[in-house]
């Protein structure tokens, strides 16, 4: 529910007010910022009877941007990427927002993945993580227990 209605017509007011009044003030865990200010990637986590999916949505990265580690039953899924924008002569900005940027996100998973054959693959802004479940973890099908 949007409290404030924003006149979009003057650039430099519409711009304060939607990053002032464009802030989640409830929450005080600033869960949706990094360390830089800048918010974090948002995931998707599907499950099947084969597999857990990750989903990150990190557009205009590319692959060597990610780095992935699992230690201790925990999936990291982290990038520190910088862009660097050099101001040619002529040009004037009134905001310049491109910055170093850098997130990291934590993931507990259970016992029942198959750590050696995590994969992941970057595609169209998506960074998708596959967790593949062992066997014994996968749905068995209903037994049919005879009456004698």
């Amino acid at each position: 529910m949007t409290l404030v209605k924003r006149n979009e017509e003057y650039p430099v007011w519409s711009t304060f007010f939607n990053d002032f009044f464009g802030r989640n003030f409830l929450d005080l865990t600033s869960r949706s910022f990094s360390k830089t200010n800048t918010t974090l990637p948002s995931v998707n986590i599907m499950e099947d009877e084969d597999k857990y999916l990750v989903e990150v949505a990190a557009p205009g990265f590319v692959k060597e941007d990610f780095d992935l580690k699992l230690e201790n039953n925990v999936l990291t899924i982290s990038s520190d990427k910088k862009e660097e924008n050099e101001v040619k002569e002529g040009e004037c900005y009134s905001r310049k927002e491109f910055s170093y940027q850098s997130f990291s996100r934590s993931f507990s998973l259970p016992d029942t993945i198959q750590v050696d054959k995590i994969g992941a693959k970057y595609d169209k802004g998506i960074l998708t993580v596959t967790l593949p479940k062992r066997d014994e973890a996968k749905p068995k099908p209903a037994l049919q227990i005879e009456i004698k």
